[in-house]
């Protein structure tokens, strides 16, 4: 499981559930939970989040990036813009890395950073499970 802290519970929604077209399993006013192939994302007012921790300011987005894998090339751009339109901030254009594939980085309403890939090693069956097959 990966928990987000996010300072708005609706903004953020909105992006999960517009950008990435992602439902909620579970949310109440505090938390939302996603289910996404084998493990479940959450977000979790940040607020809340630190108490939980007993650390205060330690829900703020770090040298970290998530990645989302997409089947084909083609599909980067797309979800991209929905992403954008879904409240996303563009952080790098989509382009092809020296290591190859196609990627580009959009921040969520809070700043963490996803990464839309398309790796031509890496298979997604139609589950939208990615297998690492170099």
């Amino acid at each position: 499981m990966i928990t987000l802290g996010v300072t708005d519970l609706a903004r953020s929604r909105r992006f999960y559930s517009e950008g990435f077209g992602w439902e909620t399993v579970f949310e109440n006013e505090e938390i939302a939970f996603y289910q996404m192939n084998g493990f479940i994302l959450g977000t979790w007012l940040q607020s809340a989040l630190e108490a939980d921790q007993v650390r205060a300011g330690s829900a703020r987005p770090g040298a970290s990036s998530l990645a989302h894998n997409v089947p084909e090339r083609e599909d980067v751009v797309p979800v991209m813009e929905r992403l954008l339109s879904a409240g996303g901030r563009l952080l790098r254009p989509a382009d092809a890395p020296p290591h190859g594939g196609f990627r580009g980085y959009v921040a969520d309403p809070d700043e963490h950073a996803w990464e839309i890939a398309w790796n031509p090693a890496w298979l997604i069956d139609a589950e939208g499970r990615v297998t690492f097959a170099p």
